[in-house]
């Protein structure tokens, strides 16, 4: 899990997130692209399940938490801070 800011609403509940720190103690796992699990680096992220049944709006500027895939792909926002 990391926790990051929203640069960016794409369209589909789609965000670019910039990561700025990891959380949960976990070690990085090799990525793909190695700047997408980097404290610091942008990734995408689509909207949790939980968030979209309860409607909770996420803006540009909202820190958030998001779930990263182990293989590089795209994140999982569960949370917004």
């Amino acid at each position: 899990m990391a926790r990051g800011v929203v640069t960016e609403a794409l369209p589909s509940t789609l965000f670019r997130v910039k990561i700025e720190e990891n959380i949960n103690g976990e070690e990085k796992k090799p990525a793909r692209n190695a700047s997408q699990s980097d404290a610091g680096g942008e990734i995408l992220a689509y909207l949790g399940g939980k968030m979209r049944m309860h409607r909770i709006k996420v803006l540009i500027g909202d820190k958030v938490e998001v779930v990263l895939d182990s293989y590089g792909g795209k994140g999982r926002i569960v949370k917004r801070l």
